[in-house]
């Protein structure tokens, strides 16, 4: 399967960087999480196309792209990347960033820990693949409190309520009265 980046450390670094350039430390389970995140709402967005050439299991703390856990296990590795990404994809880490950037490693893990596609991989063992076509069912499926999934890229606007349940967000129209349900 093609995938829109050269090097899963692009993306990687892409959000170490963003996180330096905001004044925060990034987590090694954040990022991991992030990628995680990346990887599935890109592949609803496009067509099930990979963004990244990146598997991710089932550990017990959440998915993790192992190869990368690895390499970030003493901190940030010295590898090439690319330095510039292409501004479509830019735009989508941008989307993803704004999105999950902001929680807490504790608020990201609960929402890819009751991920379906989590759950099943990790019930079939640890280190179990988690198969981007069951990412993909996943992130598909409708929000719920525990798992605010709506895509940011296709136009799903769902934001959460301080308890964290789900709200669909629509435009306001002045001059218009709400229909009674």
């Amino acid at each position: 399967m093609p995938f829109i980046v050269n090097s899963t450390f692009d993306i990687a670094f892409w959000f170490s960087d963003q996180a330096l350039n905001e004044n925060e430390y990034l987590q090694p389970q954040k990022l991991q999480r992030l990628l995680y995140l990346s990887q599935a709402h890109y592949a609803v967005a496009f067509d099930e196309k990979k963004l990244m050439p990146a598997i991710f299991v089932a550990d017990e703390l959440g998915p993790i792209e192992p190869t990368i856990y690895q390499a970030f296990s003493r901190g940030r590795p010295d590898v090439d990347v690319e330095l510039f990404l292409p501004n479509d994809i830019e735009m989508f880490l941008v989307s993803i960033w704004r999105r999950y950037g902001h929680l807490d490693t504790n608020r990201l893990n609960k929402i890819t820990c009751d991920n379906n596609a989590y759950s099943i991989a990790l019930r079939k063992g640890k280190r179990t693949e988690i198969p981007l076509e069951a990412m993909i069912a996943a992130f598909k499926a409708a929000p719920t409190k525990g798992n605010p999934t709506g895509n940011p890229i296709i136009g799903n606007k769902v934001l959460v309520t301080q308890d964290g349940a789900p709200v669909t967000v629509k435009a306001w129209v002045p001059g218009t009265k709400p229909t009674s349900e």
